[in-house]
């Protein structure tokens, strides 16, 4: 549903994209009549949420359980000194109102798991993957599957960054068509364990970001039978193409993935599986 007529303040702040042809006052208040839900409050999620708000997406949800830490503002461009101890969402609300009033951001500070991931992916336009672990990537893609919402999905670790989207119903490969299962805890490092160039997030996130806004605007070609790989060190782009599983055992002829799952205790002897070297 389209937003209102827009106002001569939305009109002035809105100009850059009403000037596009492709976008222009119908594209703009389409946007404003819109919803995304970025999950995940870091470094991916800091820069998609903050373009995604910036742009007039009228209802952006953010899902993160955790608090601001000293070492996240290295890259987690939502939240300042100022805010480290504060929940990720109170402070992620704070500064997208601040940025742009036409937004209105609901905030989902729990923990995700196969119990409520549903419902808090329940009704949005699209969704942002912006997780930095294998447990929640698998917990938001099939939900996704499920509930049968676009997906935008993007990893990083150290100068690397992948992304890719999920479309249900237009012949996309699913996500475990790429990735059938989480890989052991160990196979992967964490950006805690191997570091990370800041501002890679900042791509991958803006780029996530854009590809949202395509969806939103049903603008361009989609990235949802492709994945980007981007190399920072090496300042290159690669794009190659993905296709689905006839096996996927969520996609395929025959499922056994019936139902959203937690991840398993025998992938995960810590619980966590902490990997972000994929989407």
């Amino acid at each position: 549903m389209s937003a209102p007529r827009l106002s001569e303040e939305q009109v002035q702040r809105y100009s850059r994209h009403i000037l596009l042809p492709e976008v222009g006052v119908e594209g703009q208040r389409r946007l404003l009549g819109s919803s995304a839900c970025v999950v995940g409050a870091g470094g991916l999620g800091s820069a998609a949420a903050i373009y995604l708000a910036a742009a007039g997406v009228g209802r952006l949800g953010i899902a993160d359980g955790e608090v601001v830490e000293l070492s996240n503002l290295q890259r987690q461009i939502l939240h300042g000194t100022p805010d480290v101890g504060r929940a990720k969402t109170a402070s992620a609300e704070e500064t997208l109102s601040r940025l742009n009033p036409d937004c209105a951001v609901e905030v989902f500070p729990e923990r995700l798991t196969a119990a409520n991931i549903r419902q808090v992916l329940r009704g949005w336009d699209v969704v942002l993957d912006c997780s930095d672990n294998f447990p929640t990537r698998f917990l938001v893609a099939d939900g996704c599957w499920f509930e049968r919402r676009p997906l935008v999905s993007a990893a990083v670790l150290r100068f690397d960054g992948q992304l890719m989207s999920v479309l249900p119903g237009h012949d996309s490969p699913c996500y475990r068509c790429f990735v059938p299962e989480p890989p052991p805890a160990d196979l992967v490092p964490t950006c805690q364990q191997a570091g990370i160039l800041g501002a890679v997030a900042g791509v991958m996130g803006t780029l996530q970001a854009v590809e949202a806004l395509k969806v939103l605007l049903g603008l361009g070609q989609n990235m949802a039978q492709r994945l980007l790989i981007y190399d920072a060190l090496d300042g290159e782009f690669i794009t190659v193409k993905r296709v689905r599983d006839p096996e996927c055992r969520l996609c395929g002829p025959h499922p056994t993935i019936t139902e959203v799952i937690d991840c398993t205790v025998p992938r995960c002897p810590d619980g966590r599986c902490d990997a972000a070297g994929a989407p």
